[in-house]
């Protein structure tokens, strides 16, 4: 069942769930922390409206910097800003940074500790009609393995919210991970986070396995829970927004005395989640590991429910993994 004690929405299994982006919580909370803090500046390469900081540059232009198609430039004087006193945030769609900018991250942003924020957007197949070159699904992988730097990927529009505000309340490299298209509301305000805390979202007394989900496939995870708890088959679902730090010792926890586990993630499987909990549970742990994810292959164009589909992310996907992993013996 859905664990109230973190004061999920009510209305989650409701066809009339409530959607909304979370590069949206990324660019309303942005203008709060403006309001807040001086220092904060933003960045963007010639994607001002997509990446939601169009509010902030109307009401703070001077601290507003428009750089244009030159996403290496424009990490560059961010780290500039950065390890000068500001905080900088630095926007544009993800394929591009930290994509297409990796090499210039590294160097200036994680080398020097500078206090920058790689916003990144579009990420995954949610990027849809845009096609294969636009959904970063490489992402996650990208930044966690760059020391000094932070990664969070929100499950929705609320929890966007939080880990912006996180990351703009907190010193050094973060990367912030958005989707582009409305996806359900599943917490709300009270729902906690905290930097380097994960939490069980569907709790079970007895879970015959322990699926982890980063993102908005947190939503079809829950639902695949649900649907599994109608056939008498308990599981346990924890959010994983909190990819860098972790608790490792959570994870630990949660597996031992279950020993099988779902990934679930819109990427790369290598490098991504799945990586990132089996790097885990192969110290401490060892278990019985499905991935739930994409595999070593780029997206398509299509609708976002098409593609969701048809890698096996969606619910229906989840559920079936679900199947497959209890059918193996340990």
């Amino acid at each position: 069942m859905l664990n109230e004690s973190l004061y999920l929405n009510k209305n989650i299994f409701s066809d009339s769930v409530d959607k909304k982006a979370t590069r949206d919580g990324y660019g309303d909370e942005l203008l709060k922390l403006g309001e807040d803090n001086e220092n904060i500046v933003v960045l963007t390469a010639d994607l001002t409206e997509s990446t939601k900081v169009d509010k902030f540059a109307e009401k703070y232009p001077e601290r507003f910097f428009e750089c244009g198609i030159a996403e290496q430039s424009m990490v560059a004087v961010a780290a500039g800003f950065g390890v000068n006193g500001k905080r900088a945030f630095s926007s544009s769609y993800a394929t591009f940074s930290p994509g297409k900018n990796w090499e210039t991250i590294r160097t200036t942003v994680a080398y020097n500790d500078s206090d920058v924020k790689i916003a990144g957007h579009h990420a995954g197949l949610m990027t849809a009609q845009d096609g294969a070159t636009h959904q970063a699904l490489e992402d996650i992988a990208l930044m966690r393995v760059l020391p000094n730097m932070k990664v969070l990927s929100p499950c929705d529009y609320y929890e966007a919210m939080k880990v912006t505000k996180i990351a703009g309340e907190t010193y050094g490299p973060f990367y912030l991970r958005f989707t582009r298209e409305a996806t359900p509301i599943i917490t709300t305000q009270d729902t906690p986070f905290s930097l380097g805390e994960n939490y069980s979202y569907w709790i079970s007394e007895k879970p015959k396995c322990v699926i982890f989900a980063t993102g908005y496939t947190l939503y079809y995870a829950l639902l695949a829970a649900n649907t599994l708890k109608k056939d008498n088959i308990d599981v346990e679902v924890i959010n994983v927004s909190s990819i860098k730090p972790i608790n490792k010792e959570f994870i630990v926890s949660r597996v031992k005395n279950v020993r099988k586990v779902l990934t679930v993630e819109d990427h790369q499987v290598a490098g991504g989640l799945g990586s990132l909990i089996s790097e885990i549970l192969a110290e401490e742990c060892p278990s019985l590991i499905e991935f739930v994810g994409m595999h070593d292959q780029f997206g398509e164009s299509g609708t976002s429910s098409e593609l969701i589909s048809k890698y096996g992310i969606d619910d229906k996907g989840i559920t079936s993994s679900v199947y497959k992993l209890l059918k193996k013996a340990l």
